[in-house]
């Protein structure tokens, strides 16, 4: 049982890892997403419904390329996260939430918790595994810690 206890503490006070790596896996979908879009064409023209939104899909693709990229790096996250929410609040009110939610592929309640996880890093930041924690505490001649410090 105190084997049991300690490793729960241990995780207890390293809950800063946990939001770091909840932050590169939300960077890493993003860029899969992306790389699916990009790659696959066909699925940008069955998402849009219409040729016609293509451009907008592209649009799409490289912000989530790009976006999902410093997302993984914890480097300007805010803005990274920032740039991504008016892309998933449109994929929530304007594609998902019309289908509803028994759908199969991407769906809304896939859409609306990376909605959500998008405004938490814009409004909390990266965590303790990010570029911009390093930079910061080397200017400040910190040494970066890994526990549940901000």
């Amino acid at each position: 049982m105190k084997l049991f206890s300690d490793i729960l503490h241990w995780f207890e006070t390293h809950n800063g890892l946990a939001y770091s790596l909840i932050r590169i896996f939300l960077g890493f979908a993003l860029f899969i997403r992306a790389w699916i879009l990009i790659s696959d064409p066909a699925v940008t023209i069955e998402l849009a419904g219409t040729d016609k939104l293509y451009w907008w899909y592209s649009y799409i693709s490289i912000a989530h390329l790009i976006g999902g990229f410093l997302l993984i790096l914890g480097l300007v996250t805010r803005l990274a996260a920032l740039l991504q929410i008016p892309i998933l609040v449109g994929a929530v009110f304007f594609v998902h939430f019309r289908q509803g939610l028994v759908t199969t592929g991407q769906s809304l309640e896939l859409s609306v918790l990376v909605l959500i996880l998008l405004i938490i890093y814009f409004l909390f930041g990266s965590g303790v595994l990010a570029v911009d924690k390093h930079i910061a505490k080397k200017k400040s001649g910190e040494v970066p810690d890994v526990k549940n410090t901000e």
